[in-house]
């Protein structure tokens, strides 16, 4: 009876002796280490931000309209099948250059844009149309939109190649204003597209006379240096009938025009090829 009553309160003293002594358990060392991984992923998190702005814009899932695609008029233009009728969609907030004004004619990198956008939109399995809160129509009777190909807005697609200004910006339609902003600004500091030819592309419009100076300029420089290298080959190449001219841009690139080309009659030539593939050979490319 002693015996038992010895182990009995060895026993109790035991279990007391444990609840004074706190042990840590599995939930909180868990706890302990989950605390670390929302620190480490919210560590990762800042740095994607960093690199990536975002735009109260980015998630707001507004409304769209399916549109059936007519044709691509120009860069910032396209034709479509509205509420049953085929209207013309302007595109809001940007411009690109003309392609068939009647005063302003073709202008530099305006086919280059055309086809851009011809691409994206005859591509596209699905095309859309997004509004702003304003006017959805201009003076012309256009539709103004933000046009959608396959979830991809095709504003933002231009901005990125450097094939269109931020312009025409009339409240209230001005939603995804700042984040043009951006895109033009990272595409100008590239000097993509209509931004590698100095102040081509301004507030007021595009200056296709500033190509033409800055080509002036670099073509009277370079072939000054091609003469004087190769004037007998140049020469008597042109009077073979080779007419498939060679021209080296103010970025150093070798391109090479037939006479199919936009800009054919306006580039002076430094080489002249006879065939393309003369023209590569001689590490010249095609316009792009």
């Amino acid at each position: 009876m002693n015996k038992r009553m010895l182990t009995a309160m060895l026993t109790a003293l035991l279990l007391l002796s444990g609840c004074s002594q706190p042990l840590m358990s599995p939930a909180t060392s868990s706890e302990g280490t989950a605390t670390s991984v929302p620190s480490e992923a919210k560590t990762n998190t800042s740095m994607a931000n960093s690199k990536q702005t975002t735009y109260p814009t980015d998630d707001l899932n507004l409304p769209r309209v399916a549109v059936e695609l007519v044709k691509a008029v120009d860069g910032d233009t396209i034709s479509v099948m509205f509420e049953g009728k085929k209207e013309n969609v302007r595109m809001l907030l940007i411009d690109t250059p003309e392609t068939s004004h009647p005063k302003l004619g073709v202008q530099p990198f305006g086919p280059e844009a055309k086809a851009f956008t011809k691409d994206l939109v005859e591509q596209a399995d699905l095309l859309e149309l997004e509004f702003d809160i304003g006017p959805n129509r201009d003076k012309f009777s256009r539709l103004l939109a933000y046009v959608y190909a396959d979830g991809k807005m095709v504003q933002e697609s231009l901005l990125e190649e450097g094939l269109a200004r931020v312009a025409y910006i009339y409240p209230p339609n001005t939603r995804y204003g700042d984040k043009f902003d951006d895109l033009q600004r990272i595409s100008r500091d590239q000097a993509l597209g209509i931004w590698s030819v100095e102040n081509y592309a301004q507030e007021d419009g595009f200056h296709p006379e500033e190509q033409e100076d800055a080509n002036n300029k670099n073509n009277s420089s370079r072939n000054n240096v091609a003469a004087a290298q190769t004037p007998k080959e140049n020469s008597q190449e042109s009077k073979q009938g080779c007419v498939i001219k060679g021209n080296i841009n103010s970025k150093g690139e070798k391109i090479y025009h037939t006479p199919e080309s936009p800009y054919y009659e306006r580039t002076k030539q430094e080489q002249w090829f006879c065939s393309e593939a003369e023209a590569v050979q001689a590490g010249f490319r095609a316009p792009k």
